[in-house]
């Protein structure tokens, strides 16, 4: 009887699916807050903010971070809701999917000054690749207004009151090209295997891509791998390696921790830093400094447990600040980029970039026209020269 009872069971076991994963939170969509809004520093008193933010992958469950980085006293959000946006850059929302969320059971929520702030869980089928309308409602005084200042999209606003829940876009009649508050948001998943982060400057920010349309690198990526993956955007205008940048944020290794590790379920990072330490004011010729804020990137990543993808700085002849002397140290970086064992991969962008008759430029049908930024064809190579297996 034990050895028939025995075979059963074993058959069963045989017969059962795979237990599948437990579902856990994973980011779908980030913009790295990259400075407060200029004159901002009563706040907005009575506004309603409208963002629309485009995510990767898809979900049943959302969660959305609000962030106060650059305040200097509290700020109170008094309603905040998500809903489905009906359509591309339009703040109307699909009928019957606006949600209030809620912050430990309140409406409600105070982030203290430099703090952020994550909402509980609400169910909402989200599909990957769509936008979503995040809606924040501050009522009171509470500044510097934290935000993302190049958003590459529209968003929109009122001063007139509550209108977080509006699924009509009536109220909404002033327009915004930043991301004001909003700094993530989470999908609750068993499928996905995690997220992946894209730490970078304008090019990563998708500085002249087409306005709009969500041709930056990184959402050319995230159609590659958002049924598996989420794709983050931790790119910043102007970012650099090694100084501050006023508005283009904390240097890299300095937002590390709030713009990468501690991201929902984040399992990998692509670093694309380096450009602006080399072209802006003041130079950095010596190519050992870059070098070493890069290899603390990845030690500290790995530290966490991250897959590391280092990325190699594309080129920039024919933008204003090009010199002989700053190309050699461009290529100085490449080199050790491309031979080092602090990364566990490597996307050559300036590969894939660069013109093979002028590899110091961007090719024509590449360039967005400035010599240093892609256009969208740019964006869609560089995309599809990440190599997934490695994220």
């Amino acid at each position: 009887m034990t050895r028939f009872l025995l075979a059963v069971a074993l058959l069963v076991a045989a017969a059962s699916p795979a237990q599948a994963a437990p579902p856990r939170w994973v980011g779908t969509w980030a913009a790295a807050p990259s400075s407060a809004v200029p004159g901002t520093d009563n706040g907005y008193v009575d506004h309603s903010i409208r963002n629309i933010v485009h995510v990767s992958a898809g979900g049943k469950e959302i969660r959305v971070r609000l962030s106060n980085a650059y305040g200097r006293t509290p700020v109170v959000f008094g309603q905040v809701t998500v809903a489905r946006a009906a359509g591309p850059d339009t703040p109307l929302a699909l009928p019957g999917t606006m949600r209030t969320l809620t912050f430990g059971g309140s409406r409600s929520v105070t982030a203290p000054p430099g703090a952020d702030v994550v909402s509980d869980g609400v169910a909402l089928t989200v599909p990957a690749d769509s936008d979503l309308l995040v809606s924040v409602y501050t009522p009171e005084p509470g500044g510097p207004v934290t935000h993302h200042q190049l958003a590459m999209q529209n968003s929109y606003f009122t001063r007139e009151g509550n209108h977080t829940a509006d699924e009509s876009a009536a109220a909404y009649r002033e327009r915004t090209t930043n991301w004001h508050y909003v700094s993530g948001v989470d999908v609750r998943s068993s499928t996905l295997k995690g997220s992946v982060v894209a730490l970078g400057d304008s090019i990563t920010d998708g500085a002249n891509s087409t306005w709009g349309a969500n041709l930056r690198w990184p959402d050319q990526l995230a159609d590659r791998v958002n049924t598996r993956l989420g794709v983050l955007n931790a790119g910043i205008s102007g970012n650099r390696l090694l100084l501050d940048g006023g508005s283009s944020g904390p240097n890299a290794p300095a937002r590390l921790n709030r713009d990468v590790l501690t991201q929902s379920g984040v399992r990998s990072v692509i670093v694309f830093e380096g450009i602006n330490d080399i072209q802006q004011t003041p130079h950095q010729t010596d190519p050992a400094r870059i070098i070493a804020a890069l290899k603390q990137i990845a030690q500290r990543s790995h530290d966490r447990g991250l897959r590391v993808v280092g990325a190699t700085i594309t080129p920039f002849k024919g933008w204003n600040s090009y010199t002989e002397e700053l190309e050699s140290v461009r290529q100085a970086v490449n080199a050790f980029i491309r031979t080092s064992s602090d990364f566990d991969a490597v996307v050559d962008f300036d590969q894939v970039i660069r013109d093979p008759a002028d590899p110091q430029r961007i090719r024509p049908d590449y360039d967005e026209g400035d010599h240093l930024h892609p256009g969208d064809r740019g964006f869609e190579a560089m995309a599809k020269a990440v190599r997934t297996a490695t994220l």
